[in-house]
């Protein structure tokens, strides 16, 4: 049986340690603070940016979240995201994916300033990622915390075989530049990937961000390999699962996360790290 890599433990770790930085911050009057702009009424964004609200808040992050119409115009979305550009209170300016499809998303990306890109999707943050540049800079999130959980619970990346399956800009390209930079060996797929088994069988580390359930059983993987399920998809009884079959690739794996109380913990709890990452970074008090 596969020892559980427990993203909610972690996490709560994480930001432990990210309220501590917090107070250390305010003791020289500096509050970090999070801008997140959300476009219309997606139930799924409502959700995502209420708990990322409250997360700053619990930690002391000063968190000003902009709810916007879902009629407002590109141009219009444009010139507020310039206002927290050059805002010097404002750390990190997220904007909620998806956006109304009369908006294009990369070009909202490509608006936000590279040192305030909380998220890590500017093209600037990520050629730096995948030129390997040392020094700091925003890196996507959840990657952040895949890289942060397979840490904790000692996997090797150097010289692995590593699976990804999945290549959005929000996880799986990102995550194929750190592990790359980890000196790992690194092959990525997609739904549309003829015989996945023939990769996955022979992969030490498997992420799989799909959104496709049983995507993977445990017939598909190798004995003892870890297995990272970024996956949030609903079963036919309205379950909460992964891509992964997880009662069987248990059985097979030797690491591997629950959906949920895997990676989503986690990706919260890198944003608010970030966060106070960059307004270290800002008044130059990142070592």
């Amino acid at each position: 049986m596969a020892t559980l890599i427990d993203g909610r433990k972690l996490a709560r770790k994480v930001n432990q340690n990210t309220r501590k930085q917090v107070n250390l911050l305010k003791q020289h009057d500096i509050i970090p603070e999070l801008a997140v702009i959300m476009v219309g009424e997606n139930p799924a964004n409502l959700l995502y940016v209420h708990m990322k609200d409250r997360m700053a808040k619990r930690l002391g992050i000063k968190s000003i979240v902009n709810h916007l119409s879902d009629s407002i115009t590109q141009v219009q979305l444009i010139q507020i995201i310039h206002k927290y550009n050059r805002d010097p209170k404002i750390n990190g300016i997220l904007v909620q994916s998806p956006l109304p499809k009369h908006i294009n998303e990369q070009l909202i990306d490509y608006q936000i300033d590279p040192k305030k890109d909380v998220d890590g999707f500017n093209p600037v943050n990520m050629g730096r990622l995948f030129l390997n540049e040392p020094g700091f800079y925003p890196v996507a999130c959840t990657p952040l915390g895949i890289i942060r959980l397979l840490k904790e619970y000692r996997v090797r990346l150097k010289g692995q075989n590593v699976v990804i399956i999945g290549a959005s800009q929000i996880v799986g390209r990102p995550l194929l530049g750190l592990m790359i930079n980890a000196n790992a060996s690194v092959t990525v797929l997609n739904v549309f990937t003829k015989n996945l088994a023939r990769y996955t069988k022979s992969a030490d580390i498997i992420i799989s961000a799909t959104g496709q359930v049983n995507l993977l059983n445990g017939s598909d993987v190798k004995p003892g390999c870890t297995i990272i399920d970024v996956g949030e998809n609903h079963d036919a009884n309205g379950k909460l699962v992964g891509d992964v079959n997880f009662a069987n690739a248990e059985k097979v794996a030797g690491k591997i996360t629950p959906v949920p109380g895997g990676v989503g913990p986690m990706t919260i709890a890198m944003l608010m790290q970030q966060t106070v990452k960059l307004c270290k970074w800002h008044h130059n008090l990142l070592k």
